[in-house]
């Protein structure tokens, strides 16, 4: 009788050649979107150069993607319980890939941003590649399956940041979008034909919060509009209030709409627990101080001397690189992490090093090196912070609610990665300083200063939130981390 016990389960933990074919292909969509994200960052001066932008105005080619991303994460996901996670995976790719030919074809700010927003939507095949993954795989190898998934989030942006930088300096940065669209057209036709999901069980067409999400753009959008003008402020102009003002307004609309609507984009009564409200508001911290980075670096290596290093576009990925690749191994091995030191104390250390790291570029950010090494030692923060907090989410929501719970973590996370952008242009715009025989203004060492301590004191504000966190869960520590 034993051995018949052991057979089923055997057959239950056996996973078919079709499940890891899918996975395959699947990774190669995260790649290519993740590629997609991070081979632009490079360029950024040269979008400021070619269009004749402000460095806030220049956030908005970050910013834009992020918040089509926030925006048609939830919807998507709604759309393929309704419809089928395959066939709305494949309009996503779609979207996403003509977002990216159009790319290629920018010629101004404006159709650039509405490439990106295209673009944008092709963030929320995530969670919809995570429900087929869960899908096609037995409940005992999902983890493993999950974990090989998750890393190629980073290792997209490491082969992005590597490649973007090579083709930009070649053949400059409208040829970063063409290299892209193949490949992604590619993936979803072989994604059509070899993968097999599993059909919807049943058509419920009720549950998408259009007003919630069109509100929530708005408080967004307007947000950034105030900061991106700011500066208006400071010359005498009050016009940036009207923003703020508005993006308040958008906020108490959506509040009123999420408590009378059966099915909330973010369901107010879960965000307001004691341990998921600080770990989300982690999540968003970590979100603006990794998109702080990323709108900085570039700008501040390619700044002529001695506003900035000097440097080309493969400057910029060789900066940045370690940033990336730390990220990616920290991120593979979470699993191993949690395993040895508990979700919670996994957080809170990530914000220790992350507010070390900022607190240290902010101190030495003189040398190319230095930078690097202080992004390497901020990667380790913030992979630790993400994989402690999402477990922290994950463990603690109640079943009932986890899949609603996990949904508006990852909103909430991309709409603090859009402030990071519009934070570090804001201080970029306000702090500039002009260089003899060069025309035009740069971002002075007040700008950088600024932007580091900011993220500096926004960690150091994470910490107090993590030692919150184990004073409320205590004893749980060690029953969640398990």
């Amino acid at each position: 009788m034993k051995e018949d016990n052991q057979e089923p389960r055997k057959n239950a933990e056996k996973v078919l050649p079709s499940a890891w074919l899918a996975l395959s292909i699947i990774c190669g969509l995260a790649l290519a979107t993740m590629y997609g994200e991070t081979m632009v960052l490079p360029a950024i001066p040269d979008f400021i150069k070619d269009f004749h932008i402000s460095y806030n105005t220049s956030s908005w080619i970050l910013s834009s993607y992020l918040i089509a991303g926030a925006v048609m994460t939830p919807i998507a996901g709604k759309l393929s319980d309704i419809y089928g996670k395959k066939k709305i995976l494949l309009i996503v790719m779609m979207i996403y890939s003509a977002g990216i030919l159009a790319g290629g074809f920018a010629n101004s700010l404006p159709f650039l941003l509405g490439a990106r927003i295209a673009q944008g939507v092709g963030i929320s095949m995530f969670p919809i590649a995570f429900g087929i993954v869960r899908d096609i795989f037995p409940i005992q190898k999902l983890g493993m399956a999950q974990g090989i998934f998750t890393s190629t989030f980073f290792g997209g942006s490491v082969i992005g940041l590597i490649a973007g930088a090579k083709i930009i300096s070649d053949y400059g940065w409208h040829a970063t979008f063409f290299s892209v669209f193949p490949i992604a057209v590619t993936l979803a036709f072989i994604m059509k034909k070899f993968i097999k999901a599993k059909k919807p069980e049943q058509e419920d067409h009720t549950g998408i919060d259009v007003k919630g999400t069109l509100a929530l753009s708005g408080t967004v959008v307007l947000f950034l509009m105030g900061l991106s003008f700011l500066q208006g402020i400071i010359s005498g102009n009050l016009y940036p209030l009207g923003f703020f003002a508005g993006s308040a307004i958008s906020l108490a609309i959506f509040a009123t709409l999420e408590k009378q609507t059966p099915h909330p984009l973010v369901d107010l009564k879960v965000l307001s627990d004691k341990v998921l409200l600080p770990s989300n508001v982690i999540l968003i911290i970590v979100g603006i101080s990794t998109f702080m980075v990323y709108q900085t670096i570039p700008i501040l290596i390619r700044s002529p001397e001695p506003l900035g290093f000097g440097g080309n576009v493969i400057a910029v990925a060789e900066v940045q690189l370690p940033f990336m690749i730390i990220s990616l191994v920290v991120s593979a091995a979470g699993g191993f992490f949690l395993a040895r030191m508990g979700n919670l104390n996994l957080a809170a250390l990530g914000t220790v090093i992350c507010t070390v790291g900022f607190f240290s570029i902010l101190a030495f950010h003189f040398t190319e090196y230095a930078i690097s090494a202080t992004l390497a030692v901020i990667s380790v923060g913030l992979s630790f912070a993400i994989v402690g907090c999402f477990n922290i989410v994950l463990m603690s929501s109640p079943q009932k609610v986890q899949g609603i719970s996990l949904g508006m973590t990852v909103l909430l996370m991309l709409v603090g990665n859009s402030l990071g952008p519009s934070l570090a242009g804001m201080y970029q715009q306000m702090y500039r300083g002009a260089i003899p025989d060069i025309s035009g203004t740069f971002p002075s060492a007040q700008a950088y200063n600024q932007i580091f301590l900011t993220a500096a004191l926004l960690s150091l504000i994470s910490v107090f939130l993590a030692i919150a966190l184990r004073k409320k869960m205590g004893t749980k520590t060690s029953i969640i981390s398990t």
